[in-house]
């Protein structure tokens, strides 16, 4: 019995270790976006920087809206192989083009809406995440579910960019609420089976947890732009 506590015990203090360490590399990575794109979030450096000459949008705004893309994918798909310095190295230069990237709402929506949406957000986060750290159901088959529906949002929003449906815009936004905190809970589980998971160094669960923390911090800004989008408080 008292090595059945032992190891209960170790195992709750290495959870509670590894969410730590997920959540510092989510909050450190909404910190570093937010404060940029506040910074940014000007007509003046959008006018310098993601116009071109003829008033077009120039290189470096499509450049800052796709990077990201790739450079998430690089980090989840080469976390292994790549050192925990450079993976830090790339996770704070993803938050920063994130911040870049997000500092078009500023232009957008007043600052009301967007203060209001970002504790709206964090709100529905929380309850999903604590939803999945707790549920005894395997969401797995929901999880991939939701990926499916993500992928299908994913195409649907750049269609309709070229498209400019408002309608289409709202269902994918309305879809997207669902997707993202659903998602939230199916990652949640993940993260803590892979936690619970002895077969893993502990530099292994280091960079598990940059990687939680990578995928909790784009759920969360997915959900909160996509909140925000069906909020009225333009100025």
């Amino acid at each position: 019995m008292s090595n059945f506590l032992n190891q209960e015990t170790y195992t709750q203090e290495a959870l509670r270790v590894f969410f730590r360490n997920v959540y510092t590399y989510m909050f450190g990575a909404l910190a570093i976006s937010g404060i940029i794109a506040y910074m940014a979030g000007t007509p003046e450096f959008f006018k310098t920087y993601f116009l071109s000459p003829t008033g077009g949008l120039s290189g470096t705004f499509f450049l800052v809206a796709l990077a990201p893309i790739g450079l998430g994918l690089v980090i989840q798909m080469a976390f292994l192989r790549l050192s925990l310095g450079i993976l830090l190295f790339l996770f704070i230069a993803y938050s920063a083009l994130m911040g870049l990237s997000l500092s078009t709402i500023f232009l957008v929506y007043n600052i009301g809406a967007i203060a209001s949406t970002f504790f709206v957000s964090a709100g529905a986060f929380a309850g999903m995440a604590i939803l999945g750290y707790t549920t005894k159901t395997d969401l797995t088959k929901f999880g991939s579910l939701l990926y499916m529906l993500f992928i299908g949002i994913f195409i649907a929003g750049i269609a309709n960019i070229f498209i400019g449906s408002n309608g289409l815009g709202f269902i994918i936004s309305v879809i997207g609420v669902f997707v993202f905190t659903g998602l939230t809970a199916y990652q949640m589980q993940q993260l803590k089976i892979l936690a619970q998971n002895p077969d893993f160094s502990e530099e292994e669960k280091n960079k598990i947890a940059l990687i939680g923390g990578l995928q909790l911090y784009i759920l969360f800004v997915n959900l909160f732009v996509t909140l925000l989008r069906l909020m009225v408080g333009r100025d």
